[in-house]
């Protein structure tokens, strides 16, 4: 079961971080980290597509047939599949590349068009993996630093409908340096 470790309000918006599995959340959207063929195979990508259903993949593969792949830093959105959230915003991360590929400015363009998509489809709440930390290989101390600007600019931009972004951590590990963070 999902845990909320901490919350804090900025401006008229609520954080959240939360220890437990995306794909259980009640928000209005949850965020996949996905790849730019919107394959869903392993890590939190694999997570969703298995629990909410083949739907999602096949939602996937027609938005690539019709859209082309995803650059890196960009969302696409599908429906929740059979989750409790109504739409699934896959933002593509960067792989890690020890900061040699733009991965800072990419991370945050996928954190930043994930919070923007949700304002777009007038959601109020979103909830948000720790995206390009896991197979993608980006150091959780540096991701960390990035998820906040993003975030704290989405914020300072007065959002209308977004009033609450949850980050759902999955690895213990990543939780203290969200804490520390936030």
């Amino acid at each position: 079961m999902n845990k909320i470790i901490k919350q804090l309000k900025v401006n008229n918006v609520e954080i959240k971080l939360v220890s437990g599995d995306i794909t259980t959340e009640e928000t209005d959207a949850i965020v996949n980290a996905a790849n730019s063929h919107l394959q869903h195979g392993g890590g939190v990508a694999g997570a969703i597509s298995r629990k909410g259903g083949p739907g999602i993949q096949k939602e996937s593969n027609e938005y690539i047939q019709k859209y082309g792949k995803v650059e890196t830093g960009n969302v696409a959105v599908t429906s929740g599949g059979k989750l409790k959230c109504k739409y699934i915003i896959h933002a593509v991360g960067p792989i890690w590349r020890r900061g040699s590929q733009q991965e800072e400015k990419l991370l945050y363009d996928a954190v930043f068009n994930a919070l923007k998509k949700a304002e777009e489809l007038k959601l109020n709440s979103i909830a948000l993996p720790a995206i390009s930390a896991g197979i993608y290989g980006y150091p959780i101390e540096k991701a960390v630093l990035v998820y906040k600007k993003a975030v704290y600019d989405f914020i300072n931009s007065n959002p209308q409908f977004v009033k609450e972004i949850r980050f759902v951590i999955y690895d213990e590990a990543h939780l203290d340096y969200f804490l520390k963070e936030f």
